[in-house]
């Protein structure tokens, strides 16, 4: 199985480089954001492991150039930065799953296995339910045609819903693919959102529908 991992901290990219290899991964380094994109646009590793802060590019704007491009390879995000929103920011731009620094190497490799068996299929680079259309890698709305701004929750709220159109989304669908599996706190919070959503999207003739008691489907002709 081949990584790349990109990562500016040249000991923790080492030591990650030779836990890997002992774990019968082969792994290429690079050390800067320009390097890692001109890498990963290849297509030619079974996953990648970015690091967020990078000298050159972000590993941001490396996933989100990734997905452009349409370069399907599982990205996993290995980072410092511990925020919801800067969770929330990764797998809006097309990350498969993220890791905070410091971290369990075991961990690690159990996450990378289970990305490299996901494999790396193709994904629509634009969804689009009735009149709303989401584009992942731009983090770009549009309901009837004019763009809608959304905050980084509400985005990926939103995406959930339209990669599941016309299907009933319990609360707990929705905090496990728009929050974390495991979250513990208030499941209204997915009310909440939705009504923020609903209130951005008034216009739309595609709709966020209750139904009550099971959840939330999106409904657009």
């Amino acid at each position: 199985m081949r990584v790349l991992l990109v990562e500016d901290e040249t000991h923790l990219a080492d030591a990650v480089a030779r836990g890997l290899a002992a774990e019968s991964f082969r792994v290429e380094v690079a050390h800067d954001g320009q390097a890692g994109l001109a890498k990963a646009l290849t297509g030619d590793y079974d996953v990648v492991v970015l690091d967020i802060m990078l000298p050159g590019l972000s590993g941001y704007r490396i996933c989100q150039e990734m997905r452009r491009a349409k370069v399907w390879t599982p990205v996993l995000m290995l980072t410092a930065k511990d925020g919801e929103y800067d969770e929330a920011d990764a797998l809006d731009l097309g990350a498969d799953d993220y890791l905070t620094k410091p971290f369990s190497f075991v961990v690690l490799v159990a996450r990378l296995r289970s990305l490299v068996r996901r494999g790396a299929p193709a994904r629509p680079v634009v969804l689009e339910v009735g009149d709303l259309s989401l584009d992942p890698a731009r983090h770009h709305v549009t309901a009837g045609g004019d763009p809608v701004t959304l905050t980084p929750r509400e985005f990926s709220l939103l995406q959930h819903l339209m990669r599941h159109p016309a299907v009933v989304q319990s609360k707990r669908d929705i905090l496990d693919g728009v929050w974390d599996a495991h979250y513990d706190g208030d499941p209204n919070i997915v009310e909440v959102y939705v009504g923020y959503l609903r209130k951005k999207l008034s216009g739309a003739d595609t709709r966020i529908e209750t139904v009550r008691g099971v959840g939330y489907v999106l409904t657009g002709s």
